[in-house]
């Protein structure tokens, strides 16, 4: 369950209440406290996220790729940007500031993935130039944290990546349920782009089978495609892999946050944390709790970002 900090709620939000039992009303105060913001004309669509307390994590996953342990923890206010960062706002980055971005992006050939010397984030491999609508990809940790470095000079805003507990927060968006759209992982096509019919069709060597359902896109998508979960949201599950703040540790260790901050470690961390799911996934790893990871350095063809506050 969810726990919810009125503070500044809207009257709106506490006259619902009034009229719904506990768990429809923490949803409604959910849906109607976020908003979306703009600091300039330049800057990302926000969208202002109340915080909560939410359970973190789940006892389950995959051999070798635990999940848990499930942990509670105590998310503040936040600002998550609407859509993941895109090819065009990422080539004006580079324009502005000559970025060299990861090169060598790993791309799957016959089924197979590999570092292509010719892939990177102006060819991440789909077979045609990626369009500028689309969500920027073959981008490293270190490509989205210089982007970032970047805008917040440029503007003035204090950007950053999401926690992972942010993330994972933002997908759940008060619910608890295996997936963002309850249990049954083959029926997430409304919701997300991830790997299913369409995509077995545009990349039949996949060693995994797609799920029954469609989502309309063989590949990736423009951002905002598909409807915006309960926060306003959009592409928060699919589409691209997205890079947050958080060193990969496996499991949570006993010395974890609970307070929606980031998991560092001292010294070097060896592989940054992604969330979300791609247009690649195979639909058991849409789970919410699902955890990817890999080196900071290095850019894969399903990996964006987008922006924090």
């Amino acid at each position: 369950m969810m726990n919810f900090n009125l503070g500044n709620r809207t009257l709106r939000s506490i006259a619902l209440c009034g009229t719904l039992s506990l768990a429809a009303c923490a949803t409604a105060q959910y849906e109607t406290a976020s908003s979306d913001e703009t600091d300039c004309l330049e800057c990302p669509d926000l969208v202002a996220i109340p915080g909560g307390t939410f359970t973190m994590g789940r006892d389950g996953g995959e051999p070798d790729r635990y999940d848990g342990p499930p942990h509670e923890v105590t998310v503040p206010d936040f600002q998550l940007a609407k859509y993941e960062v895109t090819h065009g706002e990422y080539r004006k980055f580079v324009d502005e500031t000559n970025h060299v971005s990861a090169q060598a992006c790993s791309v799957a050939v016959d089924g197979l993935w590999g570092h292509r010397d010719w892939a990177n984030w102006q060819n991440p491999g789909l077979g045609r130039d990626p369009q500028d609508n689309e969500p920027v990809a073959c981008v490293s940790w270190n490509d989205a944290t210089a982007y970032i470095e970047w805008l917040s000079t440029k503007t003035g805003q204090p950007y950053r990546l999401p926690t992972e507990a942010e993330f994972e927060f933002a997908v759940r968006a008060g619910g608890s349920s295996t997936f963002p759209w309850g249990e049954d992982p083959e029926i997430g096509c409304e919701i997300g782009n991830f790997f299913d019919s369409e995509g077995q069709k545009a990349v039949p060597e996949f060693p995994w089978e797609g799920a029954e359902c469609s989502d309309g896109f063989g590949m990736v998508a423009p951002v905002g495609s598909f409807k915006p979960n309960s926060l306003g949201l959009h592409d928060i599950v699919g589409n691209l892999w997205e890079w947050t703040q958080d060193c990969y540790v496996l499991p949570y260790p006993e010395d974890k946050p609970v307070d929606g901050t980031a998991q560092e470690v001292e010294g070097d961390c060896e592989m940054r944390t992604v969330r979300g799911g791609s247009w690649e996934t195979r639909a058991s790893r849409m789970a919410s709790a699902w955890r990817g990871r890999d080196k900071p350095h290095e850019a894969f063809r399903t990996f964006g970002f987008r922006i924090a506050k």
